[in-house]
């Protein structure tokens, strides 16, 4: 999937109504809000959801809420599809992006030798999970090299798939800790052309990009809901292709919601992805997810991918210029991940300063990233992602904030 981060004659707010956005967006004006790839603010339909819910919950009883709703929680299923051209048999609730990608992992019956083909910038919790399965069942973890400018290198990824004939190819699609775009599509089609297992994070491309599951070839994806599709937190989805479901895949643990037990040696695993949940859901924040996919759905994700990356680049290119900042970001492709190192702070003082001057932002350190940070020599950055309802005013904000606290480096009180 080839992201277009070129100038347009449009401009990419001009395709939005901001200011309409911010007033839906209980918390635009309470703080400059660039945190979006940790947690997106709620918009007011996806809070009146939950909302709503818990309140009935309370007036009537959970069984008899989630009874009484029970078509409106089907609307996560349809609306979540639509968000990435599948259909609502293909997708699962998850409690998180992280519980989506290990259950997706559980469903594969690896064994002694079986290689997981990799990156070098798939999320923490995925490279620790590759490396639990190394450790507890011999399994071999390849990680692909990266092209010089940053990024996978596919043709080298090509050879190791030829090479290796992994049981698992896995991608993260945007890197947590840089504004990385991996060319995830072109991966998907050199695993269908050698037949390969592939598994996606999607975790902070959904909600900020438009996501075709046909078009990157992935036979699994998971995501969070709570980043820039501004759902709630504790919630994610796992994508689960019909070529997955035919061929029997199931998770390691599956129970009475997955499974029928029809016999007292038996048990039947369902048709659909549903094989993939457990029997007890959050009804409340199922409902608020349903709401948060609509929501990008009506505001337009083609609209949303201009903008956001837009005004992440021109965050990136005027931190750039700042005597003291070096900005971190690498590749073809970069999206709404913005992150730099400053000379003079520590990070825990740094971010503090940020946060005194009610600007949202997030740290990243060495741990999260062993590969990317050892290549590019740092132990920590700070990570700011704007989203569509923010502001060129608030870009502006932004970054006097960091120039005023480049020239103190760290010598006032406030470090």
């Amino acid at each position: 999937m080839r992201i277009d981060n070129s100038a347009s004659r449009t401009s990419p707010e001009s395709l939005l109504d901001v200011a309409a956005l911010r007033a839906d967006t209980p918390g635009a004006g309470d703080v400059v809000h660039f945190n979006n790839a940790g947690c997106g603010l709620l918009a007011a339909p996806v809070l009146a959801a939950m909302i709503d819910h818990l309140r009935l919950e309370a007036s009537i009883g959970g069984y008899e809420a989630s009874a009484a709703r029970a078509e409106q929680v089907r609307e996560f299923y349809a609306e979540t599809a639509a968000l990435i051209n599948c259909t609502p048999e293909n997708i699962a609730f998850a409690g998180s992006a992280t519980h989506a990608f290990s259950t997706a992992l559980s469903a594969i019956p690896f064994e002694a030798g079986d290689v997981i083909l990799t990156t070098r910038n798939d999320f923490i919790s995925n490279q620790i999970a590759f490396l639990s399965l190394s450790k507890r069942f011999g399994v071999k973890v390849v990680h692909a090299p990266d092209l010089p400018e940053g990024g996978v290198d596919v043709a080298a990824m090509a050879t190791l798939m030829r090479q290796h004939r992994p049981r698992l190819v896995a991608a993260t699609h945007i890197p947590t800790n840089s504004g990385l775009v991996q060319p995830v599509a072109d991966i998907g089609r050199l695993c269908r052309e050698l037949d390969l297992l592939y598994l996606v994070d999607a975790c902070q491309s959904v909600g900020q990009y438009p996501i075709d599951v046909a078009e990157i070839g992935c036979d699994l994806l998971t995501a969070t809901c709570r980043k820039f599709l501004r759902g709630p937190r504790g919630s994610g989805f796992l994508y689960v292709s019909d070529r997955v479901l035919s061929a029997g895949y199931e998770p390691l643990f599956i129970d009475m919601y997955g499974a029928r037990w029809v016999e007292p040696g038996r048990y039947q695993p369902v048709e659909t992805a549903a094989r993939f949940e457990d029997w007890e859901f959050p009804y409340a924040i199922v409902l608020g997810c349903a709401a948060a996919a609509r929501y990008a759905r009506q505001v337009g994700m083609d609209a949303i991918a201009r903008r956001t990356p837009a005004l992440a680049a021109g965050l990136r290119d005027r931190l750039a210029g700042l005597p003291g900042v070096r900005v971190l970001d690498h590749g073809r492709q970069l999206g709404a991940l913005v992150t730099f190192a400053i000379d003079g702070w520590q990070p825990e003082a740094f971010k503090a300063a940020m946060d005194a001057r009610r600007i949202n932002s997030a740290l990243s350190f060495r741990h999260f990233a062993q590969f990317d940070f050892g290549d590019k020599d740092v132990d920590w950055c700070l990570r700011l992602s704007p989203h569509y309802y923010n502001t060129e005013q608030e870009v502006d904000q932004v970054v006097a904030a960091v120039a005023d606290l480049s020239v103190a480096g760290g010598s006032r009180d406030d470090r």
